[in-house]
């Protein structure tokens, strides 16, 4: 069977040829550990400690970032909105007029 080194190197891993390339009659044996311990469960004290902890660790952004990247959002959808009504306008009347309405 011709293949490349990648295919018969992922072969050679899963045990469908040996070294040589050549197919291996046999099939190594699936891997029978069983399944995983589930963990153990946490208080919903535990979880709540957590979280705490977790979000004292955030960058929060300053009053005055939020105020600026709030303007910028504002601006951002007032630009799209125009653009997205003046298209529409624009093909709106387009159309009108190849259908003579």
């Amino acid at each position: 069977m011709a293949m490349n080194r990648e295919q018969r190197r992922m072969l050679q891993k899963r045990g469908e040829v040996d070294s040589d390339g050549e197919a291996v009659t046999t099939k190594r044996a699936p891997n029978t550990s069983g399944p995983k311990p589930a963990q153990e469960r946490t208080t919903p004290v535990e979880f709540v400690k957590e979280v705490r902890g977790e979000l004292r660790k955030v960058a929060w952004p300053s009053r005055d970032e939020v105020v600026n990247y709030s303007i910028v959002v504002l601006i951002t959808i007032i630009f799209v909105t125009a653009a997205i009504a003046g298209l529409d306008y624009v093909f709106g009347t387009l159309v009108g007029l190849l259908f003579d309405t």
